[in-house]
């Protein structure tokens, strides 16, 4: 088997000019070999895999440099590279020391390359000072870390630093597409790209993965080989989703996302890709932004496209619902149910309320059987009930009243001697669980009122507080008589007052209860006008959230119900060490 060289060794930088993403600090280092200003002790700080050994050795072989000698001359013999991370003791400083005392037999200069120089012990630090302050003329010290804080400030400012950035993603994929072209290898590039993100700006790491995936698929790199290889979640996998979204389709999403998770995601690295995939279809919106979307030109072409199908809006709420699951995913206990209620508001954002029997849906509608055909109970029946459902059937200036069953319980056939169902009269009624409706009746019953009201010659007698409440408690018993708990319960929320001499005011908790008792207000203020003999009166609701109670849904809101009733009980739990 032939010797495989990695990489990261074959294509290693010899000159400056070979070096990624570094100019500013190579350009630097050039012009100060070049104007003999080249400082004795220099600090390459900066991330993994970013050039900072790669280029302490091509300053150590420049700077002995004349013209003329070998151009593959190394300068071995002049460079000395010392591991911090296994030579930290004073003993090997100071042995470092003694050699620098020597001057070089070859060349002008000795270098001395401290790597992991934060490794260094604080006696080893306190012996170096001294040497790296006042070096010999023929020595120079180039230490490199990736840990720049872990340096002691007297080392640091003894010390020329230069500060190594991450190498973008653009930088990355040209070098990956020179070595892939030096390799014979046919690369997409948006497999390259794919490669570049994952270094995270390190060169040394995507030469590595560079290696790893042309292993597995050979010369032909394409992007579906990179994924599956890298395991990384497919720009395919955050388009189909966002299409889903947009058609409201929560059914095949979830389904999506339950195949994402048999691949070996998990739920946090897929929703917090939804949110980074919202945030590039947000920024191709703006002809001005697009340059900060790092994807390739392929990739580009199908943001720009679905960015044209979502909205702004869309865009800026799913990012909102997306972060806010992000947050929580750590210390929720059903991490999944967290990830598919996500999705689910999501996908119902852009809903308008008008596919209510659309088949992608979780919950499918309930039909009837009636004379042999399905009949949708939402959009025939005024009120339906959740066990039984009952329509009406007119057929002259007879009704008759039926109970039928929902298919999913118990199929009930209307046997055909009956009389016939007026479908199309039946199409025109609106749902009793639509705004639509609660609309009609509540027009309907102003309509009603008002017909009342603008008749003229009503009484309008007198009439004290007292004998309001009396006609008021009489109006709540009575419901209470009929079965109407809920209602009769609302109008005895709060005693009511008479704040002039015809209006009625109420105090009421939340909105809620304020509109339930809207609703109802028709048939109460015709009773207690009837009583009073006086069809001037009118009610007005008010809203005091501050009086609103607080109940305790949740166990911890139960226990810190408990906590403020009995501080002890807090104790307690410390004590035993239990858990809520």
């Amino acid at each position: 088997m032939e010797h495989f060289i990695v990489s990261a060794r074959k294509y290693r930088p010899q000159t400056f000019k070979d070096v990624v993403g570094q100019q500013a600090i190579t350009n630097t280092l050039e012009n100060a070999i070049e104007r003999s200003h080249l400082a004795q002790a220099l600090l390459f700080c900066g991330p993994r895999g970013v050039g900072k050994t790669t280029c302490a050795r091509i300053l150590a072989k420049k700077i002995n440099q004349d013209g003329t000698e070998n151009p593959d001359e190394d300068f071995a013999f002049n460079i000395f590279e010392l591991d911090a991370a296994s030579n930290n003791s004073v003993d090997d400083i100071r042995s470092l020391i003694e050699q620098v005392r020597i001057p070089p037999q070859v060349g002008k200069y000795k270098v001395y390359i401290i790597d992991e120089v934060h490794m260094l012990s604080q006696a080893a630090f306190n012996a170096f000072l001294k040497t790296l302050e006042e070096p010999p003329k023929h020595a120079i010290f180039i230490l490199a870390t990736t840990e720049k804080h872990k340096i002691i400030p007297t080392i640091l400012s003894r010390c020329q630093i230069f500060d190594f950035k991450r190498i973008g993603v653009k930088d990355a994929k040209e070098y990956l597409k020179y070595i892939a072209e030096s390799q014979g290898v046919e690369a997409d590039d948006d497999a390259l790209h794919i490669i570049a993100q994952k270094a995270d700006g390190a060169m040394r790491d995507a030469l590595s993965i560079f290696d790893r995936v042309v292993s597995f698929s050979g010369k032909q790199l394409t992007r579906q080989a990179v994924t599956e290889n890298l395991n990384v979640l497919d720009y395919e996998t955050y388009f189909t989703a966002t299409d889903l979204m947009l058609e409201n389709n929560i059914p095949q999403l979830l389904i999506d996302f339950n195949n994402t998770l048999s691949k070996g995601f998990d739920g946090h690295h897929f929703v917090a890709g939804i949110a980074s995939h919202f945030r590039d279809l947000l920024v191709c919106k703006n002809q001005a932004t697009i340059a900060l979307l790092e994807v390739g030109d392929q990739t580009k072409q199908k943001y720009l496209e679905q960015s044209q199908k979502t909205s702004q809006q869309f865009l800026m709420k799913g990012i909102e619902l997306a972060n806010d699951c992000d947050l929580k995913y750590k210390t929720s206990r059903n991490q999944r149910l967290l990830v598919e209620l996500c999705l689910m508001q999501l996908a119902s954002i852009n809903y308008d309320g008008e596919k209510k029997n659309s088949k992608r849906f979780i919950i499918p509608a309930t039909f009837f059987l009636i004379n042999g055909k399905e009949i949708d109970p939402i959009s025939t029946v005024s009120k339906p009930n959740p066990s039984t459902q009952v329509s009406t059937i007119t057929q002259g200036t007879e009704n008759t009243t039926e109970t039928t069953q929902p298919i999913a319980q118990k199929p009930v056939v209307v046997p055909s001697e009956k009389p016939k169902i007026n479908i199309s009269a039946m199409r025109n009624k609106v749902s009793g669980l639509s705004l639509s409706s609660i609309k009609a009746k509540q027009e309907h019953l102003k309509k009603q009122q008002d017909r009342v009201v603008d008749k003229k010659d009503l009484p309008s007698d007198a009439f004290t507080e007292e004998r309001m409440l009396e006609v008021w408690n009489a109006y709540v018993d009575k419901l209470d008589r009929k079965g109407e708990k809920i209602m009769s319960s609302l109008l005895s929320t709060d005693i009511p007052k008479l704040k002039d001499t015809t209006t009625i005011t109420i105090e009421l908790p939340n909105d809620t209860m304020r509109i339930e008792i809207e609703r109802a207000q028709y048939p109460l203020l015709e009773f207690v006008r009837k009583e009073l003999n006086n069809y001037d009166v009118t009610l007005t609701i008010d809203v005091n959230e501050l009086t609103e109670k607080k109940y305790a849904f949740t166990t911890r809101d139960k226990y810190e119900k408990l906590k403020e009733i009995n501080p002890l009980v807090e104790r307690l739990r410390k004590e035993f060490d239990l858990e809520i």
